[in-house]
């Protein structure tokens, strides 16, 4: 399934990184190549446990991070929106602040398989 030139969505048990990879309280970007396009999302990291989200904020359709891997903000408590200040629950995706309160990422299934990080 696509969104203009972007997938929307992977098949699962792709392989993305070990969960060592991605620091406790970061986020990493991920971009797959697929036969039917690429699909843009990036991982966050709490703990034990992983969030995924489509890399494009509910406000405009841009990607949310302008610099490789910087989705959270400088505590890493919550994604932010670079390019106008939205910020996002890092476990639910719900904006909590800026120009699409109310609004929600859209949300990447993945799981830790193994100590992997892998699309569910």
């Amino acid at each position: 399934m696509t969104s203009g030139d972007r997938l929307v969505e992977t098949p699962p048990g792709v392989r993305l990184a070990a969960l060592d990879d991605i620091a406790d309280g970061s986020a990493r970007n991920f971009v797959l190549q697929m036969k039917a396009g690429r699909f843009h999302g990036f991982v966050v990291r709490k703990g034990p446990q992983v969030f995924g989200y489509r890399d494009r904020c509910p406000h405009m359709g841009l990607p949310l991070a302008q610099e490789l891997d910087r989705y959270l903000t400088s505590g890493g408590e919550l994604i932010l929106c670079s390019w106008h200040g939205a910020l996002f629950d890092t476990a639910s995706g719900h904006c909590v602040g800026g120009p699409c309160v109310g609004a929600r990422l859209w949300t990447w299934p993945v799981a830790i398989v193994d100590g992997v990080i892998r699309t569910a």
